[in-house]
């Protein structure tokens, strides 16, 4: 079982990009993510520790973006 992660910025509104990565994570590779609210601009996928995707300047990844970089880090 791999350990999954979404830290995303509840004050900035990222919680439903979470949640449809979350939901496509669970679909496309049968992954349950923890969502973990925080702040800050954060927006943070980590897979068994190590951040696979994240926000940064200029650039946002989307839920398909998240579940290739899933599919790669698992195989």
């Amino acid at each position: 079982m791999s350990d999954l992660s979404i830290t995303y910025c509840r004050p900035c509104g990222y919680e439903k990009r979470a949640r449809e990565a979350a939901a496509l994570l669970r679909e496309r590779l049968g992954l349950d993510a923890e969502l973990v609210p925080g702040k800050g601009g954060v927006f943070e996928v980590k897979l068994d520790g190590k951040v696979i995707a994240r926000r940064v300047k200029g650039h946002f990844p989307d839920a398909a973006e998240i579940a290739a970089a899933a599919a790669a880090a698992q195989a």
